[in-house]
């Protein structure tokens, strides 16, 4: 479970505004902050398999949102994906 902190410095780093919460980009940097913490998890636990689906559909999430980004605004994309360190 991500933290309030983790999840509003995760806002902040990508946000356009100050109250910007649902763009894009910054599901995605949420997203990512999850992912990193379920890997973590599984990494311990290799046989809860509950948390390894949950991953794989929040890693599915993730590439869907980057494609949509890709495809509405590609140099937004090129940012968000360097700024939070993504492989693409």
């Amino acid at each position: 479970m991500i933290t309030k902190e983790k999840k509003s410095e995760a806002i902040a780093k990508i946000a356009r505004s100050k109250n910007d919460v649902g763009s894009p980009e910054v599901q995605v940097s949420i997203l990512t902050e999850r992912i990193k913490e379920v890997t973590e998890h599984i990494k311990n636990n290799k046989h809860d398999f509950m948390a390894r689906r949950g991953l794989m559909q929040m890693v599915g999430q993730r590439k869907k949102l980057l494609k949509y980004l890709e495809r509405t605004d590609f140099d937004l994309y090129k940012k968000t994906v360097s700024d939070l360190g993504l492989r693409k």
